[in-house]
């Protein structure tokens, strides 16, 4: 960055070729890895998503609900770990306490909870008439 704070162009572009690809691969794996080892709430989502993704599969449902239930499942997990970065960035500047630290901290657990929401909405939406064909199925079978 300059003296003005502006943003200076590279010595050298930055490769646009395949092993940019694989170094970003590389680094996704890391990040992934990290949050696996440091983060409970990923740990859980991680294991959700284990239970989700096949439900998701094998559901008897369209083919655009079934992407809605995955997407809505890797959403969590995409919001999770962008929370998990504004959280080490913010203790990597200083870990004593401060008011805009708490705030960034609390804005990103607000956007995971709304992530979880907007999930259990879509799972809710989609299932909940498969549910109810299955409930009325196995209620007029019984009488």
């Amino acid at each position: 960055m300059s003296e003005r704070g502006e943003i200076e162009a590279p010595e050298t572009p930055p490769s646009i070729g395949p092993e940019r690809v694989v170094k970003a691969a590389g680094y996704s794996r890391d990040g992934l890895r990290a949050a696996w080892r440091t983060q409970g709430a990923f740990r859980q989502e991680v294991l959700a998503a284990a239970v989700l993704l096949p439900l998701a599969a094998f559901v008897p449902v369209t083919l655009l609900e079934r992407v809605l239930l995955a997407s809505s499942v890797l959403f969590v997990m995409v919001v999770e770990l962008l929370n998990t970065g504004i959280e080490v960035a913010i203790d990597r500047i200083s870990r004593e306490p401060h008011p805009l630290s708490k705030f960034a901290k609390d804005v990103g657990s607000a956007a995971v909870m709304f992530s979880l929401v907007i999930a259990g909405m879509i799972w809710l939406a989609i299932l909940w008439p498969v549910l109810a064909g299955w409930a009325r199925s196995a209620a007029g079978s019984v009488f």
